[in-house]
Formats: structure tokens, sequence, C-alpha cells
């Protein structure tokens, strides 16, 4: 009786090769997501020479609370009215040292832009999205004062100037020229944006 042949074998020695190769394509074809976070950009340490005295007048207090309610200088306030009020606060003018200020110069308030500081505070409870709106107020408010000497002084928005002075592919000519104009607006409106630790009430 003639031998019985088995199952022919197969050959599995390139699927080695064939594994390490699916590897290598998705590693190289993957794209991994990442997070952005806040774009801000923290100031030099620069230790003051005397302390400074800040008046209570030159802060302006803004708080969110866990149901994402705003109280703003001790009083409610809707977030459509933020802007408009932290503008207000930074070009009030108080002690008329501002000549470009279109402030009330309002005795009860800010002195003038380089001492008004704008206060942020929130709850632990307070949802993100609440805060970064809010935050995005604040900005917005230091923005459109910029923007609006900046037109003036130039003829364009001071957020294209320091879009285009931040970015990589501006040549070197062109950054050099926008260098003085965006130093010079962000002197006249320095953004103190002072984010107070949160409260656990």
């Amino acid at each position: 009786m003639p031998r019985r042949k088995g199952a022919p074998e197969v050959n599995a020695g390139s699927m080695a090769d064939i594994a390490f190769l699916l590897l290598i394509f998705f590693l190289v074809t993957t794209t991994i997501e990442t997070d952005a976070g806040l774009d801000r950009m923290l100031p030099p340490i620069e230790p003051p020479d005397t302390d400074v005295v800040i008046r209570q007048k030159n802060i302006f207090t803004v708080n969110i609370n866990k149901n994402g309610q705003l109280l703003v200088e001790d009083g409610l306030m809707d977030l459509k009215d933020l802007r408009e009020a932290a503008m207000a606060f930074l070009e009030n003018n108080a002690d008329g040292s501002c000549t470009f200020c279109k402030g009330k110069k309002d005795p009860s308030s800010s002195d003038n832009p380089t001492k008004a500081i704008i206060s942020l505070k929130n709850d632990r409870e307070t949802k993100y999205s609440t805060y970064i709106t809010v935050q995005n107020e604040l900005v917005g408010a230091y923005n459109d004062l910029r923007n609006r000497e900046a037109q003036r002084l130039y003829g364009q928005d001071f957020t294209t100037m320091e879009s285009d002075y931040l970015n990589p592919e501006t040549p070197s000519s062109v950054k050099d020229e926008l260098k003085d104009k965006v130093k010079r607006i962000q002197d006249m409106f320095p953004q103190k944006l002072s984010e107070a630790e949160t409260s656990t009430n």
C-alpha cells in the first residue's frame, strides 16, 4: 500500500519581512494629533529695582463662578459687555498722561494704559470653555485698542503686523521693518493680564 503524503508545508520565511515592512509603512504614514495649548509668551525675568505699589483702582477684577457667571468689579455682567468694559478701563486715562486715549477720565478708574491691570480669577468648577471664552474677550479688548492705534499710525491692524512679525517664513527685511512698529503699539497698550489662583468656593 502506498505511503500517504502529508499536507504540503507553507513557506513562512518571508512573513517576518512583510510584517516588518508593514510596521515601517504605518510608522511613516501615520500622523499623531497633538493638543494645541494657549499661545502665550511669558515675559523675561527682570527683578524690579524698587517695590511697585499698585493702586486698587488700577486693577480690573473679573471673577468667574462655577455656574459660568461673571462678577466684574463686584457686579454681575453679561459676557457680551465684558470686552467694552475692559476697553473703557484700559484707556480711562484718569491722570491725563495718555495722549491717544479716548477714555472718560473717571478718577475712580485706571490712571493710564501702562498702569492698568486686568485680574482674572475662576472657580475650580468653572467650565474650561467658559474660562477660554472670557480670556478671549479680555485679550480681544487689548487687540481692539491696539488695532485702532495701528490703523491710525500705520494703516493696518496690529494683529496682522504681529502675525507677520512672528511668522518664521517672513523675510528678515520685513521683520526688521515690523519690529519697531509692533513694539511701539505693544508699549502703548501693554498686555497686563493677571490670572489669579483659582478659588475653591
